[in-house]
């Protein structure tokens, strides 16, 4: 179980105009489709805390306050075979609970579906991280797992 949970279980992508993100329990990582041979120094790419802009050849694809806060030092972005910008953000709340439902405040949102099955892949790797000696990946969910599951850090162990 060297692989991230992620790697082992897959991802529940959110499908946009421009390409998809999708989420961990600690990360959002957006992918931007781009024009075939797109080069570094045609990428302008600003990330802050509450706020992500990309450009592409001086063309707006995405720009706009995110859902939730993330670490802006952490943020980064990279250029995958020059048709792909993929951009990592760390969540500043790194729970199950806090399952993004759109990239953006008011863009990109899930559909209610996605979401809920962001929501329980988000709660399975809860589980793998509180759990370690377990693997979750090829687990499934019902019940109560919406907000990140039921809370047994009260319980005496």
């Amino acid at each position: 179980m060297s692989a991230p949970f992620e790697e082992r279980s897959g991802v529940v992508p959110c499908g946009t105009p421009w390409g998809q993100w999708y989420q961990t329990l600690e990360e959002v990582f957006i992918e931007v489709q781009v024009p075939p041979g797109t080069r570094a120094q045609d990428i302008q790419c600003g990330l802050q805390s509450r706020h992500v802009a990309l450009a592409v050849g001086g063309h707006e694809i995405l720009k706009g306050k995110l859902f939730d806060s993330t670490i802006a030092d952490e943020g980064t972005w990279t250029l995958e075979d020059r048709k792909m910008v993929c951009i990592v953000l760390t969540k500043t709340k790194r729970d199950a609970a806090n399952c993004w439902t759109s990239l953006l405040e008011s863009e990109y949102a899930a559909d209610p579906w996605v979401q809920d099955q962001m929501q329980r892949k988000l709660t399975l790797e809860r589980f793998q991280k509180e759990n370690p000696g377990f693997d979750f990946s090829g687990a499934e969910i019902s019940g109560n797992y919406t907000k990140g599951g039921p809370d047994f850090s009260n319980l005496e162990k």
